[in-house]
């Protein structure tokens, strides 16, 4: 399973704003400076984020974006779900829609990829930004 760049991205922008969240609202075009990516590829994503509570928008000449949640809310699982839709290795595994396909009761492989959805949504699910805000931290002190 790969995510695209758009779950890498807003997991990026959503760890700018949790690390950036001492100053204020924080604008996409610094998150986008700092972090090398586009900013008009961040303004395409950040309002699935907005519209699932995970950030603010803040108007005004010092305004930008703050995490709608302190970082231990948010866990990287929330962040995937939203930009990239529900975790299933296949499609016939689509959390949303266990009935997707006629042979889901006799299917072989139906026990393989549940497994793998339920393992890759336990981590994403047991991680959140500010377990990875630590995680950065600790590297830093260890050099």
């Amino acid at each position: 399973m790969r995510f695209s760049t758009r779950g890498r991205y807003g997991l990026l922008l959503m760890i700018d704003l949790a690390q950036n969240s001492a100053q204020g609202p924080v604008s996409l075009k610094s998150i986008a400076e700092r972090q090398n990516l586009s900013e008009h590829y961040l303004e395409q994503i950040v309002p699935d984020l907005r519209k699932n509570g995970l950030v603010k928008s803040i108007r005004g000449a010092q305004g930008g974006y703050i995490l709608n949640k302190s970082p231990n809310e948010i866990n990287v699982g929330d962040v995937i779900r939203v930009l990239e839709g529900p975790i299933a290795p296949v499609e016939c595994e689509n959390q949303m829609d266990e009935e997707c396909c006629a042979n889901t009761d006799f299917c072989i492989n139906r026990e393989v990829w549940v497994k793998v959805r339920d393992s890759i949504t336990d981590v994403v699910d047991s991680i959140s930004l500010a377990d990875l805000l630590q995680g950065e931290n600790k590297e830093i002190m260890e050099q």
